[in-house]
């Protein structure tokens, strides 16, 4: 009796925990968020009109924009865009990278995605914490969210601008553009904060990095993680309706952004630039000019959601159903950033894990290397490997077919729905879940005939051109371009 009453203690704590929650979000949301908001219009309202200028103003969300990932080559894409169409327009990038000066961040912009800028200003926010996972272990998608709109009033009080882009998809801080500073909303969505994706993990009680075991396993917690879900969602919808022009990435996440946000009228389908034009234009070369060595390339920043674990797994798995003489040929190029301290623990875990599945001498970590050095790598690469579960689009995917990489994808997300072709007749590369079918892929592409690999390379690269930097550019400017228009007084 004693156990179920602690199970049934556990149960109601649990049930009023979440309950209390849901009323403080409520109150908050709801009252407290609205009369806050409604004082700060009237003053920001005043500072506009004595801070009138000729010149329209863009202020573009980005707290990472340092970072040198695919979400920054739309960011800095996107601002290349407008500076070649807008010649009176003055960009403000809000940005949470405190210690690196202007000069160094274009820099890297250059080296990194060959994006040459005019001078654009920075608008540093010290309030980035707040929307750090590692500072919320319960309830951390509301959390983050709440602690975006403490971020985003900061970044406001800094800069009012005249347009605001959120180019990272922090849906909290739209409202308080919208309602508080006066501004046309522009949205750029990767990656939805929540999705019926998520949604079905939780009620399937299927163990994930945003699912803990502990709560898969148990049927009341999975039941109260549905609901907190469920209210999330509502009101994440809510926030994203404030936007005037919704952009979304990919298939995968348009689905999941209409399921959600329910205005699917402004919300546009806008791939993002993808540097294939050079890439597309590499010799590709033979076998013996690439020593004969089986160079299987992956291009992810080292975050939990890419799975390099399971890139390793692959490797022990392919070990052991091909010849000895091949495996000696085989090599997995891990190429990836490392943001900060704990992208270089994962790097170094992944390493004590590839020493523990004895696969150690057959891979090879690239930490932050220069572009000039990626296409090496991408061109000396005979597979493409990409392990990330609902990837919202995949950047990498389309670079590496681009660059003549046989690309094996997660069988989920915008690979699936957006970029990878599995037909014959057309295919352009391969779909895999699991380590054990991966690695059959694998031992498939390294026994085929040179004019079997060359016409998948071909389809692929053929396919990628509808990714290229000048489509992104040009459909940008089409779908931003009624945030420009006078407003009708």
């Amino acid at each position: 009796m004693s156990i179920l009453h602690c199970v049934l203690d556990t149960i109601y704590g649990l049930t009023r925990g979440i309950f209390a929650l849901s009323v403080c979000t409520a109150i908050t949301l709801l009252i407290i968020i609205p009369i806050w908001m409604l004082y700060w219009r009237r003053i920001f309202a005043n500072k506009k009109k004595e801070n009138a200028k000729k010149n329209t103003t863009i202020g573009i969300f980005h707290p990472y924009c340092n970072a040198g990932g695919g979400g920054e080559r739309v960011l800095w894409g996107a601002i290349e865009a407008l500076q070649k169409q807008y010649s009176n327009v003055h960009i403000v990038v809000y940005t949470g990278d405190i210690d690196t000066d202007p000069e160094q961040m274009l820099n890297k912009v250059q080296k990194t995605f060959e994006i040459q800028l005019r001078p654009v200003e920075f608008i540093y926010l010290y309030k980035r914490k707040w929307v750090e996972a590692e500072l919320y272990p319960r309830f951390t998608l509301l959390m983050q969210s709440l602690g975006s709109m403490y971020l985003g009033f900061e970044a406001l009080k800094a800069f009012q601008p005249d347009i605001y882009i959120d180019t990272m998809g922090y849906a909290f801080t739209y409202p308080l553009f919208k309602y508080v500073g006066g501004c046309r909303i522009g949205s750029y969505t990767h990656y939805p904060t929540i999705s019926t994706d998520m949604l079905r993990h939780v009620y399937r009680r299927v163990v994930s990095h945003n699912n803990h075991r502990i709560i898969a396993r148990n049927p009341f917690l999975s039941a109260a993680k549905i609901a907190y879900y469920k209210l999330f969602a509502i009101i994440y919808g809510w926030m994203g309706r404030c936007a005037d022009i919704v952009m979304v990435n990919s298939s995968w996440t348009e689905d999941h952004i209409n399921s959600i946000w329910k205005c699917p009228l402004k919300t546009h389908r806008l791939y993002p630039p993808c540097a294939i034009e050079r890439l597309a234009d590499l010799p590709l070369l033979s076998d013996e000019e690439k020593g004969n060595i089986i160079r299987i390339v992956s291009v992810a920043q080292f975050r939990p959601e890419k799975n390099h674990p399971l890139m390793l797994r692959i490797m022990y798995e392919l070990r052991s159903i091909i010849t000895e003489e091949d495996w000696n040929k085989v090599r997995l190029v891990l190429i990836g950033s490392c943001r900060n301290d704990d992208d270089r623990t994962r790097v170094k875990d992944m390493q004590d894990l590839s020493k523990h599945l004895a696969v150690d001498e057959n891979v090879e970590f690239k930490l932050n290397i220069p572009y000039v050095e990626l296409i090496r790598e991408c061109q000396l690469g005979t597979i493409g490997l990409h392990a990330m579960w609902n990837e919202h689009f995949g950047i990498s995917v389309v670079e590496c077919m681009a660059a003549g990489l046989i690309m094996i994808a997660n069988d989920s997300g915008g690979p699936r729905a957006d970029i990878i072709e599995t037909q014959r007749g057309s295919q352009t590369g391969f779909l895999a879940v699991d380590a054990e079918e991966y690695a059959k892929i694998i031992a498939t592409i390294i026994h085929m005939k040179p004019e079997e690999r060359s016409t998948i390379r071909n389809a692929a690269r053929a396919s990628v051109n509808r990714f290229s930097c000048e489509q992104f550019e040009r459909e940008f400017l089409r779908t931003v371009a009624p945030l420009f228009r006078p407003k009708l007084e």
